[in-house]
């Protein structure tokens, strides 16, 4: 199995890290009640909690 003879110098090991940045989260906003929300992912607004424009959970019907 190969080895390297000498260590990366950290100029080399810095340049291959700066390619891999973090990427700002896509943002929606929803059709119903216009708040934005992370894409793919329910949200709530007051005692609902909306995907894709509809109501998945409803608290305060359930009390």
């Amino acid at each position: 199995m190969p080895n390297p003879k000498r260590r990366f110098s950290k100029t080399r090991t810095a340049s291959r890290r700066s390619t891999y940045k973090a990427s700002a989260p896509t943002v929606s906003t929803d059709s119903v009640t216009g708040q934005t929300h992370l894409r793919h992912r329910a949200h709530w607004d007051g005692d609902k909690l909306f995907y894709m424009g509809r109501v998945v959970v409803d608290k305060s019907a359930s009390e």
